[in-house]
């Protein structure tokens, strides 16, 4: 069973850029922005918590994601995570939809991978804000942490479903979290290792 540990951080603008620096001081590699748009579906065994099924749609291509949260105070999360590469993510959707699976919220989130020795640092812009993410062992999180110089800045315990609950706009009974059109449509376009 396949086991995501991560740690999220919420980011001012400057902060960002500072991190972006250092990535590239580092020798961090990046990969090319993507944009995603992520649908997380209610129904069965999801309804009783706990558990995450979400398809996610990443330039072009579709990931299908089960998730399971291990309960944890600490900032550092631990989740079950199986996930697939989706040929058709519209068939999926209606399949999902046959099955009594609905979209309950929908987020947009444009990211940019850095590969830093063992760990991934993914530097994410919402609707909602700037976040970074580094997972890895907990030992490489705290290795990278302090290779970025990211020890003060703010753990963010919350998942980005949860923010999106919170601070999302409820439209038709599903409750999203996206970019105005235009910021959408830039976004869809390749840019190489361009931070938005």
């Amino acid at each position: 069973m396949p086991i995501e540990i991560e740690k999220k951080y919420r980011l001012t603008k400057r902060q960002r850029e500072a991190l972006v620096r250092r990535l590239r001081k580092l020798g961090a590699s990046a990969s090319e922005l993507e944009f995603e748009e992520n649908t997380l579906y209610r129904g069965g065994r999801l309804d009783l918590g706990g558990c995450a099924l979400r398809l996610r749609r990443v330039n072009g291509r579709a990931l299908l994601t089960f998730k399971q949260r291990f309960p944890t105070k600490s900032a550092i999360k631990h989740q079950r995570e199986e996930e697939t590469a989706v040929a058709d993510a519209d068939a999926l959707a209606a399949i999902l939809r046959s099955l009594e699976f609905r979209p309950a919220l929908v987020y947009e989130k444009r990211r940019i991978r850095w590969h830093l020795g063992k760990a991934e640092v993914a530097l994410d812009e919402l609707p909602f804000g700037l976040f970074m993410e580094i997972e890895g062992t907990e030992k490489e999180i705290a290795r990278v942490e302090k290779m970025l110089e990211a020890e003060t800045l703010p753990a963010v315990m919350e998942t980005y479903p949860l923010l999106t609950a919170r601070l999302g706009q409820k439209r038709g009974g599903v409750i999203e979290a996206r970019f105005a059109r235009s910021v959408r449509d830039r976004a869809r376009q390749p840019v190489p290792n361009r931070l938005p």
